[in-house]
């Protein structure tokens, strides 16, 4: 076996335990496109957090996902809060174009994003 062949597989074996869940399944987050524009990305807020059913509470002021105040944070931990309750259901990561799939967990200091397989 070639030592650069050698060497891939290494890499492989050293990150896919850490991308993987202890079942087997790897972890995904749903999260805002940042190419969207702001007035897309809000009405797929106020539908994920209205009508969608996602829980937007941690979202509120002094609540641990407050900050970064903005738009992008605020969509993307409802879009993922929405994804990940309803994804058994066939719910997708799609909200209009306005948001795509990562396995980055974008938790970010004492807001946490769930991922649930």
């Amino acid at each position: 076996m070639s030592s650069a062949l050698l060497r891939i597989l290494l890499v492989l074996c050293f990150f896919t335990p850490i991308l993987q869940k202890s079942d087997g399944q790897f972890e995904e987050w749903c999260i805002a496109d940042e190419q969207t524009p702001d007035g897309e990305l809000q009405v797929a807020l106020d539908w994920a957090c209205g009508k969608g059913g996602a829980d937007c509470s941690k979202l509120k002021l002094n609540q641990p996902c407050y900050f970064p105040n903005t738009l992008k944070a605020h969509a993307s931990y409802a879009f993922n809060d929405y994804y990940q309750k309803f994804k058994h259901k066939g719910a997708t990561c799609y909200f209009n174009s306005a948001a795509m799939i990562t396995d980055l967990d974008p938790s970010h200091h004492s807001c946490n994003f769930e991922s649930r397989t």
